[in-house]
């Protein structure tokens, strides 16, 4: 007699595949302007909420101050919410859109 030994297959995996869309950069952040901050803390607040150097936080300041308002970001829903918040905090007017994708 030959004894046959039984070996176990390995698990089937199944591959969870999730649509793109649901990691991409769907939701603006957007910096409005207002009558009470200065433009010198705006600057200061966008470089220490992003990290951006003088340059491209005063570019944004100044983009608040002309046109009314400024996209600041482009993230996935709870980053952005995380940087309106934020820049809330900091007593500017941040609010969020949903990006055209």
């Amino acid at each position: 007699m030959v004894a046959t030994t039984k070996t176990k297959s390995a698990p089937k995996v199944h591959a969870r595949t999730k649509d793109k869309s649901a990691f991409a950069p769907n939701y603006l952040v957007v910096c409005w302007n207002d009558p009470i901050n200065l433009m010198e803390y705006v600057t200061h607040v966008f470089q220490r909420v992003f990290g951006w150097d003088e340059a491209k936080a005063r570019h944004h300041m100044l983009e608040v101050h002309h046109q009314g308002r400024s996209v600041v970001a482009c993230e996935g829903l709870e980053k952005a919410e995380h940087y309106a918040h934020t820049l809330q905090k900091y007593t500017l007017h941040a609010t969020l859109e949903k990006a055209d994708v």
